[in-house]
């Protein structure tokens, strides 16, 4: 199941979500040179399950250089979640 990412307008800041049935994904858009996320430049990518009442974790390799490899890594990692049958 590929996740479909939405963006979400929160003024300032460049972020798209999107979840599974068990994990929601965000993407930020991180730079040291324009208001909003003052991270390293690029796309950070993060997950957490909705089950656990936990933080995100990020996704590895962030930050990304394109939004396209950002949300190829959170379907490759949400790949590795799902237990298949």
């Amino acid at each position: 199941m590929a996740l479909h990412f939405s963006r979400v307008d929160t003024g300032d800041l460049e972020m798209w979500i999107a979840s599974s049935n068990d994990y929601s994904f965000v993407i930020s858009s991180e730079s040291r040179s324009r208001p909003g996320l003052q991270g390293e430049p690029g796309f950070a990518a993060s997950c957490r399950p909705d089950f656990l009442n936990m933080p995100a974790a990020q996704v590895a390799g962030s930050p990304f250089s394109t939004f396209a490899e950002a949300e190829r890594a959170c379907n490759a990692f949400l790949g590795r979640l799902i237990i298949k049958g």
